[in-house]
């Protein structure tokens, strides 16, 4: 799922791309670095703005590029951000994980001049798209990176969550929650609660309840063509449904959501020695050294 090697302005015949910068608000490290991450961009490129507050608007941005300075929510933002006009983007690294905004801030001075000669490839990401109906009319709908889930507080009680998949009904959910994910997603919240580690560029979804009452029910990997389609068998009164991570709507009993393969894909730049098991190693702590057997 790689990009075309030829970029959008290399294609029409410009020297230097134009890029957005967004740089996570609040933060002391990115203000601290902002100012050299700037003046490094300028030396290559076209710098259309600077959004410290993810507001911008990309609806009729002519960028090529967008560099992210925060961690990996800031990505997400960043995705949610360009909605339908998604955009390569290179993440640098300001937060904590760093899964996604895989670049540490002194070496973006190294990476960018290939980024900018168009020397670097672009992996093109499953994204989703979750539609929320009520009484068989469209009310919400919006493009998620990690998963969508349905999740409930107090008052604490059980869920009972129909799943359809291509309309046919595959199971009814016991659970404390239900979680979808893209392989992208899969080493967030889905991991969080027992679900498998896709490799990033597979295009499948997960599929993971939370605290299941029946033991026997397991994560599932199934194809992203897939549509599906999850309605409340019994009304809770504090079930939401969520989008990576921020609440869509209440989900009622009179409400179906369906989960579907977005059209657009989030274009992540591949960072040369930035792999899916090294990020593992660094990330998770699979460093360790197994025990050899005399």
């Amino acid at each position: 799922m790689n990009a075309p090697t030829t970029w959008s302005w290399i294609r029409d015949g410009r020297s230097r791309p134009r890029v957005v910068v967004l740089a996570a608000p609040n933060r002391p490290r990115v203000q601290q670095e902002l100012k050299t991450v700037l003046e490094t961009i300028e030396k290559h490129a076209e710098i259309l703005a600077v959004d410290q507050n993810f507001e911008y608007e990309f609806e009729h941005c002519t960028s090529d590029l967008v560099v992210v300075l925060g961690g990996d929510g800031s990505i997400l933002q960043s995705a949610r951000q360009m909605g339908h006009r998604q955009r390569p983007v290179l993440g640098v690294n300001l937060g904590r994980l760093g899964f996604l905004a895989a670049i540490p801030p002194h070496r973006f001075v190294d990476i960018w001049p290939d980024v900018c000669a168009g020397r670097l490839s672009v992996t093109n990401h499953l994204m989703l798209r979750c539609d929320v109906y009520w009484r068989g009319n469209l009310q919400h709908t919006m493009l998620g990176l990690n998963e969508a889930s349905i999740l409930g507080g107090p008052p604490y009680s059980m869920m009972y969550i129909d799943l359809h998949i291509d309309s046919v009904l595959a199971t009814t959910y016991a659970c404390d929650g239900l979680i979808i994910s893209t392989p992208i997603g899969s080493t967030a919240h889905n991991l969080s609660a027992g679900g498998p580690i896709l490799r990033r560029n597979l295009q499948a979804f997960v599929i993971s309840p939370i605290s299941p009452h029946t033991l026997t029910m397991r994560p599932v990997v199934d194809t992203a063509d897939r549509i599906f389609d999850l309605t409340m068998r019994t009304e809770h009164p504090s079930a939401s449904i969520l989008v990576d991570g921020r609440v869509l709507c209440h989900f009622g009993d009179e409400h179906r959501a369906r989960i579907s393969r977005a059209q657009d894909t989030f274009q992540l730049i591949s960072v040369p020695g930035h792999d899916d098991y090294q990020a593992l190693r660094d990330k998770l702590g699979w460093s360790g050294k197994p025990k050899l057997i005399e």
